[in-house]
């Protein structure tokens, strides 16, 4: 993908507010979709700029739920890490440094650019290939090819319920028996939870960021055909972020 370019702002112009119910009401299921792409769009192009404006903005030190991945994935001999949503790297680049071969994916064309900055920099950009990827699109890898998948936040995107079950699917064929899948999510339980503008779905954006907040039947039902490891209940950042940390095992 390129990336889009600004448009103008303004009262006539309003890229989050309540397009999933305007849609339906002027369309029905077929206006569904187009809100929802719409909404992805205005997504990508919001993270673009943040990522532009704000770089690093999440710091250098690797996020909690990527240390647990790396002792999960270690454990299950996996060599090589499918990161989604990889964002400027602090993961992925974490992932690298503790010896694992690493392929980052973000929609984000500015986010990776950073990253790859950042492990030249670590001498790690050997074990990092980048790929820029939209994840309402099939994973670029083939059958049972991943030893292990990481996604921190990812599926808490402006995705939709059924783009959130066919990810996982998409998680599952990709990986080979064995394979973990560690991903967290902000749940139902969280501060901005039915705060900001909703867009249905259990998606409400706040400050310009759409999230998904997962319920914990999702989780469950998401697991099935999974062995469920954990789902680990914590928070993160200052507001706080109230997220589910979930490690699931493909059978072998």
């Amino acid at each position: 993908m390129e990336p889009v370019g600004d448009r103008p702002r303004g009262r006539w112009w309003t890229p989050y507010a309540g397009l999933y119910g305007t849609w339906r009401r002027l369309g029905g299921e077929k206006g569904v979709r187009v809100a929802e792409r719409e909404l992805a769009e205005a997504q990508r192009e919001h993270w673009q700029r943040t990522y532009g404006e704000h770089p690093a903005m999440y710091g250098q030190e690797p996020s909690e739920p990527a240390v647990h991945a790396a002792r999960v994935f270690r454990a299950a001999g996996a060599g090589q890490v499918l990161e989604l949503g990889a964002g400027h790297g602090r993961d992925a680049l974490y992932f690298a440094r503790e010896g694992f071969t690493v392929l980052a994916t973000d929609f984000s064309p500015v986010g990776l650019a950073q990253l790859r900055e950042a492990a030249r920099g670590q001498g790690t950009a050997e074990r990092i290939t980048t790929a820029v990827h939209d994840v309402r699109e099939p994973l670029p890898a083939v059958d049972g090819s991943i030893d292990a998948v990481f996604a921190h936040m990812l599926l808490s995107m402006a995705l939709s319920t059924k783009e959130i079950r066919t990810l996982v699917a998409e998680v599952r064929r990709v990986l080979r028996p064995g394979g973990a899948f560690v991903y967290t999510v902000r749940h139902t339980g969280d501060a901005h939870y039915k705060a900001g503008t909703s867009h249905g779905d259990d998606i409400w954006e706040h400050g310009g960021f759409a999230v998904h907040f997962v319920p914990r039947g999702l989780i469950d039902n998401l697991a099935n055909g999974w062995t469920l490891d954990e789902v680990h209940a914590f928070e993160e950042g200052g507001l706080p972020r109230r997220l589910w940390r979930i490690t699931q095992t493909l059978p072998r």
